[in-house]
């Protein structure tokens, strides 16, 4: 890995503000002469994440050149549908992991990031979908759009990735009912809106605008040990009806529960994972790292002076990092929202 010295490599990762997203065709073209690395993977972000530090809704750019040997990986681009590409073979074998960006506004992502998992030995990828005001450009050797892109590794690259959730559930797990494509009907046979009403309290509930930004909808991954979720908007209510509509497609018999975003939980849980991963690399060097938060994290979730990134480097050592706040982090083979995603390169 190397930071701001001696850049030259095989693969670098790069990651820009969308304030220099017009210019990323000359920027990559001008890294690539000079800087001794031809192989780029990364995309733009309204944020960008540092060693210890964000640079959240201004210019940035941050890059990060690695040294794994050509043969330990591939870049890819150009997926807009599962059935257009067949897994890549490294060393004659499929990749053990990978590194995934895409574009929020394609659709079938969820597909495309389970069809990426899927063509992998682990089953297990991270990454993240650009945020920008403009197109959302991804970098895979050059610029580009739509679907998805990144880099597969074969297991001679050794990583370390956990997930920290945002938000914590206020309620027990209910099962959904009556459902039809992302509204709501019922949950345990009650109207789904009563249920709400009573785990948010009657202060939220006379104030729906406010719940909004504040209480969520979380689905529970089926058959995970961890009690993993993913978090999903709350878009509506039907009073009349008695309904919910959050932002995904939902069915009956489906499991869902209701959570809060909270800077307090959020940072128990930060500390969770940064736990985990120093008990994972114990007796290991890190040589760098990706990071990939929520665009409803950072500041505002965890206070001034970048302090979501320095929790990071307070507990696991200064290394370098990279990576943005995306518009929903990619982790396993789902896409998640209000977390972070941090991935370790490992050495010996």
């Amino acid at each position: 890995m190397a930071g701001s010295q001696a850049l030259t490599g095989t693969l670098g990762f790069l990651y820009l503000s969308d304030e220099f997203e017009n210019d990323l065709p000359d920027l990559l073209a001008e890294l690539k002469l000079r800087v001794d690395v031809q192989h780029w993977t990364g995309c733009v972000g309204i944020g960008i994440c540092a060693t210890a530090q964000e640079y959240l809704d201004q210019p940035a750019l941050a890059l990060m050149v690695t040294d794994f040997p050509e043969s330990d990986f591939t870049v890819f681009s150009g997926m807009t549908t599962v059935l257009s590409t067949q897994p890549p073979l490294l060393n004659g074998v499929p990749p053990y992991f990978a590194i995934v960006h895409g574009d929020p506004a394609t659709s079938a992502l969820p597909e495309l990031v389970q069809h990426c998992a899927g063509m992998t030995q682990s089953g297990f990828i991270t990454g993240g979908l650009s945020s920008s005001r403009g197109k959302g450009a991804q970098i895979a050797d050059k610029t580009l759009h739509g679907g998805v892109s990144g880099v597969f590794f074969t297991d001679q690259v050794a990583i370390a990735t956990r997930l920290s959730q945002g938000c914590s559930p206020i309620g027990p797990v209910h099962i959904i009912g009556e459902a039809h494509s992302n509204v709501v009907g019922t949950l345990d046979d009650r109207p789904a809106l009563d249920v709400l009403y009573e785990e948010i309290g009657e202060v939220l509930a006379r104030d729906l605008q406010r719940a909004a930004g504040y209480i969520f909808a979380a689905l529970p991954v089926q058959n995970d040990d961890r009690g993993d979720y993913t978090v999903r908007n709350l878009i509506g209510v039907g009073t009349d009806q008695k309904v919910v509509a959050i932002g995904e497609y939902i069915e009956p018999g489906q499991a869902l529960m209701f959570c809060k975003r909270d800077g307090g939980s959020a940072r128990e849980d930060m500390l969770r994972m940064l736990d985990e991963l120093e008990k994972l690399v114990a007796g290991r060097s890190i040589r760098g790292g990706l990071y990939f938060s929520c665009l409803g994290r950072g500041e505002g979730l965890f206070g001034p002076d970048s302090a979501e990134l320095r929790l990071i480097e307070s507990r696991l050592g200064h290394f370098p990092l990279v990576g943005f706040f995306a518009n929903g982090e990619i982790s396993h083979d789902k896409i998640y929202g209000y977390t972070g995603v941090l991935t370790l390169f490992l050495g010996d």
